[in-house]
């Protein structure tokens, strides 16, 4: 990534192996009324990414596209209307796509102020992990001090800013993930279980007997409804993904589709339980101002709790971008111990 006239993106031309990524040049995008181009100082490998390589992604772009959910980096020039103070500063954006190059546009509203002190890319690992935790947490589930919580997926992206983020809230927290992971997880106070060795939801149930006040679940698929019978009254189902699907053929949206249905069926039971779907995009088209300023107003909360030292920026490894393919191999390999694979200048 570089700071001369030159744009330089990372794109997905179709189904693709790793390494049938492209790298294409060309000019630096000129930012139009309320834009601002944004030179990008880290981005990151998220699951989005892994299933977009697949065509899995239930609402990607045709392709080519350049993918890049989210990006940290410095305003290089705004367009007329929007705010010429930002030209400098080190922001935020959640694009969805379009985040895996040198340069790019974002409306200026969309981007949220780094704080002083942060680096582009311990920012970055809690972009879109770190808004997708806080309101599944905060806004969702609601969870307080004294609440006993699982974690599908302790160690994972979201799942390990969701840990960090419930203990800071005073929870108690079950955490899901492979018995490598277990000693890390309880020196951060979270009660493991390994997801490898049989009836999961059996021993959570043996830790949690009147069941928990919420469970965050990405997994989807059939053990969903484990997680719904493990809710305590009261209790709140947030489920966020259907990772078990990640390698299936058919219909991308079929899994989404059958997870709406069944939360819908389970909230029209009079049984005192919530379920959610969450999506961080879910009223953007409809609400587009609010969704801005819950976006911000999360996000900021999300870096405040980063300086307190609530929540660690856990970077796995950091690779230039015109090694993007590397990178999604590794993101994807299951070798990465802990955090996210960020790409870098």
């Amino acid at each position: 990534m570089n700071s001369t006239g030159e744009l330089v993106e990372v794109v997905l031309p179709g189904r693709v192996e790793s390494e049938e990524l492209r790298i294409r040049r060309g000019a630096v995008p000129v930012p139009g009324p309320g834009q601002v181009v944004v030179r990008t100082e880290a981005t990151g490998v998220s699951f989005a990414e892994q299933q977009m390589r697949r065509g899995r992604y239930y609402d990607q772009p045709p392709f080519p596209f350049v993918p890049g959910y989210d990006l940290v980096g410095r305003v290089l020039a705004a367009g007329e209307g929007a705010d010429p103070g930002l030209t400098g500063t080190r922001v935020a954006a959640l694009v969805k796509v379009g985040g895996w190059a040198s340069h790019v546009l974002v409306d200026a509203a969309d981007v949220v102020p780094v704080p002083d002190g942060v680096g582009a890319a311990e920012a970055e690992t809690l972009v879109v992990n770190g808004v997708t935790a806080w309101q599944m947490l905060h806004r969702k589930a609601r969870v307080r001090a004294g609440h006993t919580v699982v974690v599908h997926g302790a160690n994972g992206g979201v799942g390990s800013v969701l840990v960090q983020l419930a203990l800071a809230a005073g929870a108690r927290v079950i955490g899901t993930a492979s018995a490598r992971h277990h000693d890390t997880l309880r020196e951060q106070g979270v009660v493991p279980v390994d997801y490898r060795a049989g009836d999961v939801a059996a021993r959570i149930r043996a830790l949690a007997p009147g069941g928990v006040d919420a469970v965050f679940d990405h997994v989807g698929g059939r053990g969903i409804t484990d997680s719904w019978r493990l809710i305590a009254p009261g209790g709140t189902l947030v489920s966020y993904g259907s990772a078990s699907t990640r390698d299936a053929e058919g219909s991308k949206q079929w899994p989404v589709l059958k997870l709406l249905l069944r939360v819908w069926l389970w909230n029209a039971l009079p049984n005192r339980r919530r379920a959610f779907f969450y999506n961080v995009w879910a009223g953007k088209a409809l609400a587009g101002n609010r969704f801005r300023s819950r976006l911000r107003a999360d996000l900021t909360r999300v870096f405040a709790a980063l300086q307190r030292g609530e929540v660690t920026a856990r970077i796995a490894a950091q690779l230039p971008l015109a090694r993007a393919a590397e990178a999604l191999r590794l993101a994807e390999s299951g070798t990465v111990v802990a955090g996210k694979v960020v790409l870098v200048p």
